[in-house]
Parts: C-alpha cells; structure tokens; sequence
C-alpha cells in the first residue's frame, strides 16, 4: 500500500470521527510533510517523529505550530495501531498576551464594514457583521439559514458538538431584507452557485478584498479574528467567562481566555503603571 493511499485512508478515518474538513485538510498536508520530510515507514518509530518535531524547532516553528502539525502524526499513528510510536507535544508556558500587530481592533472592523460598504458589496458587509456579531467560526456560517433568523437564533453543530446562539435582533433584520431582495426564502442565507453555503476560501477572499480600501493590514482580516473581536468585546462587558465559553462552543475555558488576551501594548501600559523602577 502506498504512502498517498494510507494517508486518504486517514482522512476518511478522520471524517467518520466528524473532524471538520478544514482540519482534515491541514492535518492530510502536515502528515504529507511527515512523510517527504522524514522519509519514515509505514508505522514511524517515536524516535523518527520526535526527530522531525526537534527538526521543525531548529527551523524556526513556533512551539503551538510544531504541536499542531505533530497532532497530525499521533492522529495518524492512533489510526494505523501504533500509538507506541507518538512523540510528546512542546511544553508551551501559556502568554498573558497576544501579538499587538495581528489583533483586529473595533476601529479597524468598523473600517472594514465601511469599505464593503463603499463598494457595495453587500454580502461583504453581511459576512463581516454575522461573523463579528456572533463569533461564530467561518465553518459555522452554514448554519446561519433563513429560519434561523427568523427565529433569531441559530443551532450550531460543529465538531461534535451542538449548541445554540441567539442571534442579534437588527442583524436579523437585515439578513432577512437582503434574502427578501434575492428571493431566498429557505436555507442558508450567505450561498454561492447551485445554493451551496460560501466555502471558507470564498469567505477568505472578499474580506481581504477589504484590506486595501479599509486601510488595515492584511495578516489582521480574516474570520477567525472576527470570533476574537467578538469574544473581546462580550467578555468587556459581561466579565462572565464560562458564559463565553458555551456562546463560542469551547469545551475547556483554557481555550476561551486565549480568546480574550489583551495585546502586548495594552500589557506593557500596564507594567508602567506599577511605577516599580523609581
């Protein structure tokens, strides 16, 4: 059996665990640089994966990059019966703060919305303000259907998960006019050709048709720094972390409070203010 054959067969042992074909995407391409990088077997020795691991260090990987293209190759040596053969993660210290130059602030968004608007391009603006409004992830846009703004809540199935949002009132009313004036009357509201919901490559790309116009940097806009801005903001308000937790679909509230780190700017004024260095 051939080295691409068992690797497909992954995936297909991925999607019948319900893994979202986004994450089956990344993890076929990081096992597929396993693969061409080491050179390894069928069922690959712990010492050749924590090789690679190392070796991707020595390049210059971030630690949370190695663990999630290492996570690709324990998946893979779960699915062939060799879990013997899986190397430890990185041990990463967790940041009390985020990168400053890949935060999307509020005045930033609201730029983007202005843009889209500027230019018409009214399934833009939409997509921004769904995707900001309820943190949902792009993957999740599916679920975002006629009758669930009608309801004005939506249920939410991803990862195995189920969970349900409400959704915001006026962005009802406005997904509602724009599906009147294209006579969609069931079903997703954000579709592309033959009614299929947008695929996250189309979201993609007209949010960062957006960057030009908007004036914000391009590494900043894209939707799952809409899901942050939109656990920033809840989380300034209502303080109430597990809450968050559920709205956003996070098992674990670890996961959450990464969601809600201030930017490196905003730590360092703090340190300033201690006035420790008379």
């Amino acid at each position: 059996m051939g080295t691409e054959h068992r690797i497909q067969r992954y995936g297909a042992w991925l999607a019948e665990r319900e893994y979202s074909p986004g994450t089956i995407g990344k993890y076929l391409h990081d096992l597929r640089r396993f693969f061409r990088d080491s050179g390894a077997a069928e069922k690959p020795g712990r010492e050749t994966v924590a090789a690679w691991r190392d070796n991707l260090v020595r390049q210059g990987y971030a630690a949370a990059s190695v663990n999630a293209m290492l996570a690709a190759v324990n998946g893979y040596q779960e699915f062939c019966g060799n879990p013997q053969g899986k190397a430890k993660p990185l041990k990463c210290q967790r940041r009390v703060y985020c990168d400053a130059s890949r935060e999307l602030s509020r005045a930033e968004y609201f730029r983007l919305l202005a843009a889209a608007r500027t230019a018409g391009d009214k399934c833009a603006l939409l997509l921004l303000q769904t995707l900001c409004a309820t943190g949902i992830r792009v993957s999740e846009l599916q679920y975002i259907t006629v009758e669930a703004a009608r309801r004005r809540r939506a249920a939410i199935r991803c990862k195995g998960k189920c969970r349900e949002i409400l959704l915001p009132g006026e962005l009802c009313a406005r997904l509602l006019r724009w599906c009147e004036r294209r006579r969609c009357r069931s079903g997703p509201v954000f579709c592309g050709r033959g009614g299929r919901p947008l695929d996250r490559v189309t979201v993609w790309k007209k949010l960062k048709a957006l960057c030009g116009p908007a004036g914000v940097a391009r590494e900043k806009v894209f939707p799952h720094n809409l899901r942050h801005l939109f656990a920033r903001t809840f989380y300034a308000l209502d303080k109430n972390l597990s809450k968050l937790a559920d709205l956003l679909g996070h098992s674990s509230i670890e996961t959450t409070r990464i969601y809600i780190m201030e930017s490196g700017a905003e730590h360092e004024r703090l340190l300033n203010r201690m006035h420790l260095l008379l």
